[in-house]
């Protein structure tokens, strides 16, 4: 059915920035496996893609190492959630469509940026709920009228089972500690905290010890990801220089929030060396990847736009050269993450959401170099 969709995207997951999108397009509304779900453009990098969800706001999808599974994040009320909780689905057989995935969370407060262990048994992710079983409160509309993101105090990082039972607690420091993913090494995590009075990013063993910091810079670092051989990390980050701007962003962690809109790309030695900026595009850029390869990334931004929307998704040499863009979708894609054998992408998107503000899940085929 032909439709013009408004949009408005308000993403509510910490482990990017949560961006308001309103525009207004002209779509169709295509079957959950339908090659008319890409455009012409996006063919050249994708084929038989795959709708995995068909409500709320769905995100952070990851792989287990066997790349049989996929754990994500979800606030999707059909399923109970009233916030943020993380799911996990076999993607290749589940019908999400008609059936629940099996709830991994407590179900208590909010949760993100969830990631598969080694094992293939158990998860590591971040949740509120030792600070409350609410879901901690959003920010108030700014009478300054600038986009925040809420950095909750009360984040811990945490493992659990395919039961949803706790495992072990792996952070207890005051403030955030969030934005886990796991080295496909299955050594190492690197995850975002605020206990130094910055957000930086730290390593630790996948049992909590030997937490070392990794960067040092002013600014937000989070979202970071390992490359493929466990060597590298790629993450966003911004860099406030001038003296206002130092002082906006120091006032407003103050407040607990951020304010995620604009951002780069810099890649580095798993312990923090050697760091280079990869990008210098303004605006978001963000959610980076690094392809099996490890000599690309790939990233979402809307650094073409004027207005801040559309994001789609890009790649670009670990060098910063050959940006190139991937997908055309007039709305939002994000969340770009390649399966460990390479042959598929996950991503976010708002398309064939029927005139909702809905965000789901897409499995593709990849078939770009």
């Amino acid at each position: 059915m032909r439709q013009i969709l408004v949009v408005l995207l308000l993403l509510s997951f910490a482990c990017s920035p949560k961006t308001d999108v309103q525009t207004e397009i002209e779509t169709e509304v295509h079957s959950a496996s339908d090659s008319l779900l890409l455009t012409p453009e996006e063919m050249k990098y994708l084929k038989n893609i795959k709708q995995l969800t068909f409500g709320g706001n769905n995100a952070e999808a990851y792989w287990s190492f066997d790349d049989s599974m996929l754990v994500f994040q979800s606030d999707y009320n059909k399923w109970g959630a009233e916030c943020d909780q993380v799911y996990y689905t076999n993607w290749k057989t589940d019908d999400l469509q008609n059936n629940a995935p099996k709830l991994l969370s407590t179900g208590l407060g909010r949760t993100t940026c969830s990631y598969f262990l080694p094992d293939n048994k158990s998860i590591v992710y971040a949740s509120t709920h030792l600070g409350g079983d609410n879901c901690p409160a959003p920010p108030e509309p700014r009478t300054d009228g600038k986009y925040v993101w809420p950095i909750y105090d009360s984040f811990d990082i945490f493992t659990a089972d395919l039961e949803g039972n706790i495992l072990a607690q792996l952070t207890d420091d005051p403030g955030y500690d969030a934005e886990a993913t796991v080295s496909p090494n299955g050594d190492k995590i690197v995850f975002t905290s605020l206990r130094t009075g910055d957000l930086e990013l730290y390593t630790m063993n996948i049992d909590g010890s030997d937490v070392k910091q990794i960067t040092s810079d002013l600014g937000y670092d989070g979202g970071a990801f390992f490359s493929p051989d466990g060597s590298k990390i790629i993450w966003r980050a911004s860099r406030p220089t001038s003296d206002e701007d130092v002082k906006e962003y120091k006032d407003l962690l103050e407040e607990g929030l951020v304010m995620p809109t604009s951002m780069e790309l810099y890649v580095a030695n798993a312990d923090g060396s050697d760091v280079k900026k990869i990008t210098d595009l303004g605006k978001a850029n963000w959610a980076p990847f690094f392809f099996p390869s490890g000599d690309k990334i790939i990233f979402a931004s809307n650094h073409q736009t004027e207005r801040g929307y559309p994001f789609n998704l890009f790649m670009i040499n670990i060098d910063g050269t050959g940006l190139t863009r991937i997908t055309h979708d007039g709305t939002f894609d994000a969340f770009p993450v390649f399966s460990n054998d390479g042959k598929y992408l996950v991503f976010s998107s708002n398309r064939n959401n029927g005139g909702t503000r809905d965000t789901n899940l897409f499995v593709a085929e990849w078939i770009g170099n």
